[in-house]
C-alpha cells in the first residue's frame, strides 16, 4: 500500500525536486565561486567546480575590509533589533490578544493597515526624523526605528490569542499582576512564535542594505552588507570573487541561527495562522 501511494505521488515529488534544485543551485554556485579566480568566474560557459581552488578571495576580503568592525556593527544592530522586537511586539501582542481596553479593535486595525504600507513610503519621513533627532551616522539610527514592527505585533497576537485564558485567570486569582502574568505565564508558552519572529527579524536586520547605506555615512558605522558592496565595486568593474566570498560569510550567521531554531520556527509558522 505504501509503495503504491509513493508511485501515485510522483507528480508531487517532481516539481518539488525542480523547485529544490532551483533554490539551492545559486547558493551552491556562490560557495564554489568564492574559491575561483576572477577569470574563471567570468568564463563562458561557466564552470561549477573550481579548476584551481584557492582562498585568495577570502584573503583579499579580510585584508581590504575592517572585517571585525563591520561584522561587530552588523551583529550589534541585528541582535538589538531582534531583542527589541521580541520584547515590544510580544507586549503589544499580549495586550491586543488578552486585555480589554477602549480602542483595542481600532488599534488592531491600525496595525493591520500599516502592514499594507510599503517600506519605501515611510523611508524619507523616517530619514528626516532620524536626522532631526541628531542620530545620523550612528548605530542608534540603525536600531531605534526598527525595535518594533507591525508584522511582529500581528504574529505574536495571533499566537497569544490561542492560549487558554484560564491560565491568566488562575494567575490573577493568585494575586499576580499583568506584568508578572506576561513574564511568567505568557512568554514561556510563546517559544515557537518568539523563535519565528526572532529568525525573521534577525534575517531582515542582518541583510538590511538600503537603510544603513543612506544613514551610515562613516566607515566606522558601516554594516557588513554595505561594506561588502562598496569595497567589491571598483570604478570600472565589479570584483565578483570578493562579492561571492563576502556573500558566503554574510549567509553563515543567518544559516546558523535558522539551523539552531529550525524546529521552533516551523512550529511557530504552523500555529500562528500564517499560510
Amino acid at each position: 500500500m505504501t509503495a503504491s501511494r509513493t508511485k501515485n505521488r510522483w507528480w508531487i515529488y517532481v516539481p518539488l525536486t525542480v523547485a529544490f534544485v532551483a533554490v539551492v543551485s545559486p547558493f551552491v554556485w556562490m560557495v564554489l565561486g568564492s574559491f575561483k579566480g576572477e577569470g574563471e568566474i567570468r568564463a563562458n560557459p561557466p564552470t561549477w567546480w573550481p579548476e584551481a581552488a584557492s582562498l585568495d578571495n577570502y584573503t583579499q576580503l579580510f585584508a581590504r575590509l575592517q572585517f571585525g568592525t563591520y561584522f561587530l556593527n552588523s551583529a550589534i544592530v541585528a541582535v538589538l533589533v531582534t531583542a527589541g522586537n521580541l520584547i515590544f511586539c510580544s507586549m503589544v501582542g499580549y495586550a491586543l490578544a488578552m486585555l480589554e481596553f477602549r480602542g483595542k479593535r481600532a488599534l488592531f486595525v491600525v496595525v493591520m493597515a500599516t502592514l499594507m504600507i510599503p517600506g519605501v513610503v515611510t523611508f524619507v519621513p523616517l530619514y528626516v526624523l532620524v536626522v532631526n533627532a541628531g542620530l545620523a551616522n550612528s548605530l542608534p539610527a540603525l536600531i531605534l526605528p526598527f525595535l518594533a514592527s507591525p508584522f511582529g505585533v500581528f504574529l505574536m497576537r495571533q499566537y497569544i490569542v490561542g492560549l487558554p485564558k484560564e491560565l491568566l485567570d488562575a494567575g490573577r486569582v493568585d494575586g499576580a499582576g499583568e506584568v508578572r502574568i506576561f513574564a511568567r505565564i505568557i512568554l514561556p508558552l510563546c517559544g515557537p512564535a518568539l523563535a519565528t519572529l526572532g529568525i525573521l527579524t534577525f534575517l531582515g536586520s542582518w541583510n538590511n542594505f538600503l537603510w544603513p547605506l543612506v544613514v551610515a555615512q562613516q566607515e566606522s558605522e558601516y554594516t557588513l552588507p554595505v561594506a561588502l558592496a562598496l569595497y567589491s565595486t571598483g570604478q570600472n568593474s565589479i570584483q565578483y570573487g570578493l562579492l561571492l566570498a563576502g556573500a558566503t560569510i554574510v549567509v553563515l550567521p543567518v544559516l546558523l541561527v535558522f539551523l539552531v531554531f529550525q524546529r521552533r520556527f516551523i512550529e511557530g509558522i504552523a500555529t500562528t495562522g500564517i499560510k
